[in-house]
């Protein structure tokens, strides 16, 4: 007898300050280093406003200093063959924006890290937060020895599989008499993802400083193509400072709330940039330096099936049609013809991809299916990278 709903409230915020975010992390790879700034927005639904002009610069405790180039509008890199970072040495960040407001960093110090002994992968299960389903598949470890010079870690992975399209596009079609095929099938191809989440650890409290079966990533096996040729994860581990471990774990507290009066309440995370003449303004982001350790581990299809998880299967619209498809076609050119087909099904986002010939060699059909299932490139990149190693089978 009683009924309620919740509506949406999104509130009109007059004069909310544009805070100045800073994205930055410098390492010891040999590798061009990047800072990205950006101002938040009145709204959660509207993309970081990207912060351009800016002179940005980076010195370490000997007085070297480096000058960033803005590479894209509000992305700027370090010269990947004249600067890179050194353990034990110390940091400063500079920025100063166009309007000439200047920011600074505090001192950062880069820190040694162990290598990554081992990683691996468990068959496992996982429940997704607000889903009461729970999925099966593997759950992939890192096992890291600590000297005890820093107690203090954080992982960064990326994730790099090798797909296949269930139906190629082979042929283009010009008309019904015309029906090349393509120069190069675009088949197979190399998809990759960058990790988002804030995986970090302690050993401060450990009774033992060695890193034992840290999780690292869940994958339900049948709910992407990862595993069906090969898959590659490359995991770099990090290592932090007492503050800016606290600055991340402060950042998984605020991520973890899932938006409940019951919940922790949004608070302020400080960094370490500070405007140099107003103290008292709040920037968000912290200038990480870091030393980094990668490892490497590459999956193939055997290795799931021996584990007997489900498998992916492609969803995929095939459309196999021709004139005699359509009611009141006597002849293909008296109402359907197959140009017409063709220019209906490409205009409504179908691509082409092959013909159908009867015994005789007359074109009878005319076959269709959706891009991301025909060609490769509309997810991936046709060339490998660098470091990939096709594995075979038994391994």
């Amino acid at each position: 007898m009683i009924c309620t709903c919740i509506d949406p409230f999104n509130p009109n915020i007059r004069g909310r300050e544009a805070l100045l975010v800073v994205d930055a992390l410098l390492t010891n790879e040999d590798r061009s280093y990047t800072v990205k700034l950006s101002r938040t927005t009145p709204s959660q639904d509207e993309d970081p406003a990207m912060v351009s002009g800016a002179v940005i610069t980076i010195s370490d405790q000997n007085g070297n200093t480096t000058k960033l180039t803005e590479a894209t509008y509000g992305i700027y890199k370090t010269d990947s063959l004249s600067f890179h970072g050194e353990i034990a040495n110390a940091y400063t960040l500079d920025i100063k924006t166009y309007e000439g407001t200047e920011y600074r960093s505090y001192p950062c110090v880069m820190y040694p890290v162990k290598q990554i002994d081992t990683i691996y992968f468990r068959k496992d299960q996982e429940i997704p937060k607000n889903s009461t389903q729970i999925l099966d598949g593997i759950r992939i470890y890192l096992d890291a020895e600590n000297d005890g010079e820093g107690n203090y870690f954080r992982w960064i992975y990326d994730e790099w599989w090798k797909f296949s399209v269930p139906n190629p596009k082979k042929y283009d079609y010009i008309d019904q008499y015309n029906i090349p095929k393509v120069d190069q099938i675009k088949q197979v191809c190399y998809q990759h993802n960058g990790s988002n989440e804030i995986l970090i650890h302690s050993t401060e409290a450990s009774q033992t400083s060695r890193i034992e079966r840290e999780p690292i990533l869940f994958l339900p096996t049948d709910m992407s193509d990862r595993f069906l040729l090969q898959y590659c994860i490359d995991i770099r581990q990090l290592s932090l400072s007492a503050e800016e471990f606290q600055f991340w774990e402060q950042m998984e507290i605020l991520n973890a709330s899932g938006g409940d009066i019951f919940d922790k309440q949004p608070f302020s995370i400080v960094g370490n940039i500070h405007n140099i003449n107003d103290p008292e303004e709040t920037v968000l982001g912290f200038f990480q330096v870091s030393a980094v350790k990668e490892k490497r581990l590459y999956i193939v299809p055997e290795e799931i099936k021996n584990l007997d998880l489900p498998v992916y299967s492609y969803d995929c619209e095939r459309v196999e049609t021709g004139p005699s498809d359509y009611p009141g076609a006597t002849t293909p050119d008296q109402n359907m013809t197959f140009d017409k087909i063709y220019e209906f099904y490409r205009s409504t986002g179908y691509i082409f991809v092959r013909p159908i010939y009867d015994m005789f060699g007359n074109l009878n059909k005319l076959v269709f299916t959706k891009p991301v299932c025909a060609l490769c490139i509309a997810r991936g990149n046709l060339v490998p990278p660098d470091f990939w190693i096709d594995m075979e089978p038994s391994q």
